[in-house]
């Protein structure tokens, strides 16, 4: 009697800081996934928030479900790359996803839809489209359409020359791995102020791996960030890009950043929207300032490298 290709176990690993009762909806649409994964790995900062968050609820997933795996760290041991790599190791799946607190399946098909890609032992990660909440302002939205197309990608460092730093985009906002691959180039990067999952994309690809952007697969998930939350999160931007010429110094990411700012502007203007534009110009000038320092932060005192990132304890920690 022949018997079927083994089914791939897929895990999910959400870093968590502060969630409130929308991460218990996240965790019950996740598992009514058509795929359910074997386990959910929760990688939260600060135990205290865990505790108010289970106490302002009703129910508690860990009593509701058996597949959850709870994990506390503190603020200061927090790390981008290094706490998600601690959650890959209390999984012992084929794949995992890769998610965040905020992002929410657009429909139960999310899993299936992404680790399909994985199918290909060539395929190192696959990464869904963001689509814009509800209450998501005009440039936002717009941003969402640029960077997440209607066309499924297969990237490789073959495109690099065609399509510069997009070859290595990648969000793990939503993005599984395999895991044979992942633990063959060593995870994700050990310390990291940010951009741990593009660092990884672009070692992937120049390992001869592929990446895939699987549009079918969609999470809701966006952000109105003011003028400043920009500033910071690009400071952060520039820090990581400084800190990994390994893959960012043959591409720059201005050009894709100019091109998206003249075609926002354009999209006003033919919506009749024209208004907005003051304004966007404004925040993308905050963007900009927050970048340039942050590719030469190594210039500045340490105190103003903590007023400047978003991701303060990163300084703190000896940077």
């Amino acid at each position: 009697m022949k018997t079927g290709k083994r089914m791939s176990t897929i895990d999910i690993i959400i870093p968590t800081y502060k969630p409130d009762l929308s991460f218990l909806r996240l965790i019950d649409d996740l598992e009514s996934q058509a795929l359910r994964p074997s386990h959910i790995i929760i990688m939260n900062t600060e135990k205290k928030y865990w505790d108010y968050l289970i106490s302002s609820s009703k129910e508690d997933p860990l009593e509701k479900y058996d597949n959850i795996v709870l994990q506390h760290v503190t603020k200061a041991e927090f790390d981008h790359g290094e706490t998600r790599n601690q959650g890959v190791k209390h999984s012992k799946a084929d794949f995992f996803l890769m998610m965040t607190q905020d992002a929410f399946p657009r429909d139960k098909m999310l899993i299936s839809s992404l680790s399909k890609a994985l199918e290909d032992p060539e395929v190192a990660a696959a990464y869904g489209r963001q689509y814009p909440k509800s209450d998501c302002n005009l440039a936002e939205r717009y941003s969402r359409k640029f960077n997440y197309p209607t066309e499924p990608m297969r990237k490789t460092q073959a495109d690099l020359g065609r399509l510069g730093i997009k070859t290595y985009f990648c969000s793990n906002v939503c993005a599984m791995y395999r895991r044979d691959v992942f633990d063959k180039l060593g995870g994700f990067t050990h310390r990291t102020i940010f951009n741990e999952d593009m660092v990884y994309a672009g070692t992937a690809c120049q390992n001869g791996y592929a990446i895939c952007y699987v549009p079918e697969a969609g999470v809701i998930h966006s952000h109105n960030y003011s003028c400043m939350q920009q500033f910071h999160r690009n400071f952060d931007l520039g820090v990581s890009q400084v800190e990994h010429p390994e893959i960012f110094g043959a591409v720059k990411s201005e050009t894709e950043g100019k091109k998206m700012v003249s075609q926002t502007i354009e999209d006003f203007r033919q919506l009749g929207k024209g208004y907005l534009i003051p304004h966007y110009v404004i925040m993308c000038g905050f963007r900009f300032m927050g970048y340039k320092l942050g590719r030469n932060y190594k210039k500045l005192p340490r105190k103003i490298r903590m007023a400047c990132a978003l991701n303060k304890e990163y300084f703190a920690n000896g940077t």
